[in-house]
């Protein structure tokens, strides 16, 4: 009896199956973002701080182009969050703690390392929490609105205020090397606090057709405006995105407070308990009104 060898095909086709388009664009412009973390250190190491700055700025806003194109897409997977997450502590976390060190920390010799790395170290906690809390069932749905503690993303941008400060003609001297090393401390602790930051996930799913042309051109002025006075615009929108944080905090207060009222309101009413008669004490309702015996 011959013996029918082995059909190897449909194993290699099972194992190595076609991947969607719509999955592999978005990692793509993940890696396109890490490329632009990797440029920026480099950059950094050899002194060329605008252009470290701008690919920094460049993979900000890749990562909020991303996840948004993923879930058009849908394409999102757990390959994709994977690959985004470690893009992010290496764009957001080493970068700028590297950025900041090369510019003006390492004048402070370990303190600045320490600053740096703490820095590095709190990115990549935010990082690990955010994932964890992703896949939290009991979260309320209005959370979505808010971030815990301060995003990777936006902690990268606002801890390089001191050289955007330094760029617009603020002169570099000690105090402000002092002043960037607790700085970036302030920015790192911000980044692992419980504090509830306005994630603006849910801004621009719906846009109104008769606001499509002014928000192109709004997006088109924004974008020229950043090219033609970077340094002005970058600490501007920094001064105000911090200027932001405690209505974040008061409206993330709001939503707790009107949930919990909604609770209080859908939750049933207690049904009247019946007193207890204990057999040979019951009293009829007129026993206090008797007048007592007399022995």
């Amino acid at each position: 009896m011959a013996m029918q060898p082995p059909n190897f095909g449909d194993t290699r086709r099972r194992r190595f199956r076609r991947i969607p388009v719509r999955t592999l664009a978005p990692n793509l412009i993940t890696l396109l973002a890490l490329c632009a973390g990797l440029t920026a250190i480099r950059m950094a190491f050899e002194n060329r701080y605008v252009l470290a700055l701008a690919a920094i700025v460049f993979a900000a806003i890749l990562d909020g182009i991303d996840g948004r194109l993923a879930r058009f897409l849908k394409g999102t997977s757990r390959f994709g969050a994977e690959l985004d997450s470690l893009s992010d502590f290496v764009n957001f976390g080493v970068a700028p703690a590297l950025v900041l060190y090369f510019w003006g920390l390492h004048d402070l010799k370990s303190a600045g390392w320490i600053a740096a790395m703490t820095f590095a170290i709190c990115a990549a906690l935010r990082l690990a929490r955010f994932n964890v809390m992703i896949d939290d069932p009991d979260r309320p749905a209005w959370t979505g609105n808010f971030f815990v503690g301060m995003p990777a993303p936006a902690g990268a941008i606002t801890v390089l205020l001191p050289i955007y400060a330094a760029f617009l003609g603020v002169p570099r001297s000690g105090f402000l090397t002092w002043l960037t090393l607790f700085y970036t401390l302030g920015v790192a602790s911000l980044m692992v606090s419980r504090l509830p930051v306005f994630s603006g996930k849910r801004v621009g799913t719906r846009v109104p057709p008769e606001m499509v042309g002014p928000l192109i051109v709004l997006v088109v002025l924004a974008i020229a405006l950043l090219i033609a006075y970077p340094w002005i615009l970058l600490t501007a929108g920094t001064l105000t995105y911090i200027a932001s944080l405690p209505f974040g905090w008061l409206s993330y207060r709001g939503y707790e407070r009107r949930s919990r009222e909604s609770k209080a309101e859908a939750a049933p009413a207690p049904l009247p308990s019946s007193p207890t008669i204990v057999p040979g004490l019951a009293r009829s309702p007129d026993d206090d009104e008797r007048p007592s015996r007399l022995n």
